[in-house]
């Protein structure tokens, strides 16, 4: 596998992924400070309810109207846990990946190299951001894996033969946070914490499209072509929409919302 690239087109699209994240972490940061401030102390531990009505909608996934009262008390801590037990067991397996030689090794495509250790590091800090806004509103933080998919990861690993196994187990993990995050748009009590969710799943959505595309010229035995800028006369058709399979993102695989509670 080609190890060249081109620096500054790498650059280019390791800041057009760094601009979405740093925007999200900026924005989210300022928005649970105010959400944790304008909560009472009393109603911040488990089950902060929120008495209104709310609607939210992400990435053509539609707007889901929710009762007062009980349907919308959802356990927003719970939530918060769940999703960076999910981030957690990301950061693990992108470090345990960087270990293999093909890929943070002297084997590794420089692309895949570098789209992983950039990865990594956004997920560290989304775990931090969804540690942050459980611990302001009177949670613990989770630094354990999510339990479910930590079972898939360790299934998963004595397996890998190559540097499309990785990336195939790396595709499912970014889909698991994508459409967990989708979901909990829906569920959490604030329109901060929905902001929150929606963001960071615009992140992992963007992580799952990139991998799909690699992926794909990976099991089509074009590795070669993993480069930037690529050699659009040799790509294959389908390279233009293999990262964007589904028009409205899904949620059928996201994870119950105690599924990483504390």
């Amino acid at each position: 596998m080609s190890d060249t690239v081109d620096e500054r087109r790498l650059r280019e699209l390791s800041e057009a992924s760094e601009d979405l994240h740093s925007d999200s972490m900026r924005a989210n940061r300022a928005a649970v400070a105010d959400y944790a401030e304008a909560t009472p102390p009393g109603t911040r531990p488990l089950f902060a309810a929120r008495g209104a009505a709310l609607a939210a909608g992400l990435a053509g996934a539609g707007v889901l109207a929710m009762g007062s009262g009980a349907s919308a008390a959802t356990n927003d801590v719970a939530i918060l846990q769940t999703a960076a037990s999910i981030e957690n067991l990301a950061v693990s397996t992108y470090k345990t990946a960087l270990t293999l030689p093909f890929i943070g090794g002297a084997e590794a495509n420089g692309v895949v190299k570098a789209f992983s250790m950039k990865t990594m590091t956004q997920h560290t800090e989304h775990a931090a951001a969804f540690n942050a806004a459980a611990v302001r509103l009177g949670g613990k933080a989770q630094t354990a894996p999510d339990p479910k998919y930590a079972k898939v990861v360790a299934a998963a690993v004595p397996t890998i033969k190559g540097p499309g196994d990785v990336v195939s187990l790396a595709i499912t993990l970014e889909d698991v946070a994508a459409q967990t995050y989708t979901k909990n748009v829906s569920q959490v009590g604030s329109s901060m914490l929905r902001q929150l969710f929606g963001s960071v799943a615009a992140v992992e959505a963007q992580h799952r499209a990139i991998l799909l595309a690699v992926s794909a010229l990976l099991s089509g035995g074009a590795a070669d072509l993993i480069a930037l800028p690529p050699d659009a006369a040799k790509l294959p058709k389908a390279a233009g929409g293999v990262g964007f399979p589904v028009a409205f993102y899904p949620t059928s695989m996201a994870s119950p919302a105690t599924e990483g509670a504390l």
